[in-house]
């Protein structure tokens, strides 16, 4: 059996997750979803009460939602990926034993530059550290200075779109980790996370 494990917080659930879902289904037996509870990692509560998020996700296509602690809900990307210490979603997924690859959106929607990217600083050169470093002692922001840092490595967009950068945060996941599941991703179609109108 094929199990897919996702990564959410279906606040509110929408036609783009029930496309990841549908797209997941061509190729998966079951879904396994990691969804935040009452508070999402804006730090805002949940729009809806965790229980008729989770009822929403089943009736979309999930088959089990294990609900991601606050504590690592409310973190930034690198700590909502993997939760600190052994605790995190991707860290759920691979302790339970559940699923067998990890399948999440991105801009790019190409997986092998994602993982390229990730291999990249999570093994980060000391020339880039240096190079990092001056920039921020210049007075950039440390997110410009890491794409500065890395423009001749990785494409900008992979350090700067949003779910691009959360990608690449749970491939750091799985390989801090050691895993055994298999990174893949959904590209992401017409509304941006950015996005004002809907489609």
């Amino acid at each position: 059996m094929n199990i897919t494990g996702i990564i959410t917080e279906y606040n509110i659930f929408h036609n783009g997750h029930k496309y990841q879902i549908d797209e997941i289904k061509k190729h998966s037996d079951a879904v396994v979803a990691v969804m935040s509870g009452s508070f999402v990692q804006r730090g805002d509560v949940a729009i809806t009460d965790k229980w008729s998020r989770a009822k929403t996700a089943l009736s979309g296509g999930v088959d089990l939602v294990i609900e991601l602690p606050v504590c690592y809900a409310l973190n930034a990307a690198p700590n909502f990926a993997t939760g600190g210490i052994n605790m995190g979603a991707v860290e759920i997924l691979d302790k339970t034993g559940v699923a067998d690859c990890l399948v999440f959106g991105s801009e790019r929607g190409r997986g092998d530059e994602l993982i390229r990217a990730a291999e990249l600083l999570e093994d980060e050169p000391p020339h880039i550290s240096e190079k990092i470093k001056k920039y921020v002692m210049g007075g950039m922001s440390y997110p410009n200075a890491l794409t500065k840092a890395y423009s001749a490595l990785i494409p900008s967009d992979i350090l700067s779109e949003p779910n691009n950068i959360l990608a690449t945060e749970y491939i750091r996941a799985l390989i801090r980790s050691d895993s055994k599941i298999k990174p893949m991703t959904v590209k992401r179609h017409k509304a941006g996370y950015h996005d004002r109108n809907l489609y």
